[in-house]
């Protein structure tokens, strides 16, 4: 057994792992801090505090955790970033106000931003990360694009790219195209594209047919324009293509299968919050807290093969199943103790 050392009575002690860590996370419904570990596996709580300050992880290490099942080549690569909320912090590192889509407004937090990748065969993972540190003067496409180069760099070869309209800028097109990848980004209904050499109009006045419209888009080349309708909102997007012949046949069955893998990352997103307790930490550091996040990161890895395997309908499922055989037995247990309180009379029921 792994060994540590109880600050106080200098006694050994049972030393916290990264695989100890990761299921407290993925079991623990409310308290996911120090002190309730130690509680609950008979450690010190100093044990567990030296682990999170002790390790080094980073996004190479979250690559090759991810990639042990997903094919490298042919899928979908998704960027997109969430704020975990962490409204009550006060001397927090890495904590500040970002806008968030969840309260439609600026809140505290940390901004966290992931590239999330959807293989051909449907196995999905998160395979870089980065968390917004301003003492790094980087915006979020600097990070976008530093996770972009380094998973290509480690052998991941994905067919397309997604995104929103944050990061739709032509730097970014460019970068994707760059490495030969098609993409499909959201952009904003006021982006000039032209029909006709030398007019440019705005996305939104444009006549877009299902199918999609082939445009030019300013500063960056031919693309094919897509509009939904998107809980009463109008949003558009632009799908570029390596070869120019697969536009013709390149239709909205195949556009809504691009939109609906990028909405994965969302359904990651609340996974990570609900499931495997990001936002619920109690520590202050830099080193500390990146460490927590990790190791929340690699929980959601494990949950979705057990999907991909049908071992478990969703990741939500297999949570509350954790807790079904302790409720039902206590139910068991408690309610022949008040008999006094059983009904007097029945009468017939509607069900």
């Amino acid at each position: 057994m792994l060994l540590d050392t109880d600050d106080k009575n200098n006694h050994p002690t049972a030393k916290c792992t990264l695989p100890t860590y990761m299921g407290f996370l993925m079991s623990e419904p409310k308290h996911a801090n120090c002190n309730q570990l130690g509680t609950v596996l008979n450690i010190t709580h100093d044990s567990v505090n030296r682990f999170l300050l002790r390790e080094q992880y980073d996004s190479a290490d979250l690559f090759a955790e991810a990639m042990h099942h997903p094919e490298a080549v042919g899928g979908t690569l998704t960027t997109d970033d969430s704020v975990l909320d962490k409204p009550y912090a006060f001397k927090i590192d890495l904590v500040g106000h970002f806008w968030s889509g969840k309260h439609h407004r600026a809140v505290k937090g940390i901004n966290l931003m992931t590239l999330y990748y959807i293989d051909v065969n449907g196995c999905s993972a998160p395979v870089s990360y980065r968390v917004y540190d301003k003492a790094e003067s980087k915006t979020k496409n600097d990070y976008f694009l530093d996770m972009l180069s380094e998973v290509l760099a480690w052998g991941l070869k994905p067919a397309f790219v997604t995104a929103d309209a944050w990061y739709s800028g032509v730097k970014n097109l460019k970068a994707v195209k760059k490495n030969g990848m098609g993409f499909q980004f959201a952009i904003g209904s006021n982006r000039t594209v032209s029909i006709e050499k030398g007019t440019w109009v705005q996305a939104q006045a444009l006549d877009i047919p299902t199918d999609g419209l082939l445009v030019w888009l300013r500063d960056f080349g031919q693309v094919k324009l897509f509009r939904t309708n998107l809980k009463d909102q109008v949003r558009h997007y632009v799908t570029y293509l390596p070869k120019d012949d697969d536009y013709f046949s390149f239709a909205r069955d195949d556009f809504k299968r691009l939109h609906d893998q990028h909405w994965e990352i969302e359904q990651y997103h609340r996974a990570i919050k609900q499931v495997c307790n990001i936002e619920r930490f109690q520590v202050r550091t830099h080193i500390a807290i990146m460490n927590h996040i990790f190791a929340a990161l690699c929980c959601f890895i494990p949950l979705q093969e057990m999907k991909v395997m049908q071992l478990i309908a969703n990741v939500y499922q297999w949570k509350r199943a954790l807790y079904a055989d302790v409720v039902a037995a206590f139910t068991k247990k408690f309610a022949p103790s008040l008999p006094h309180l059983d009904t007097k009379y029945c009468g017939p029921v509607n069900a």
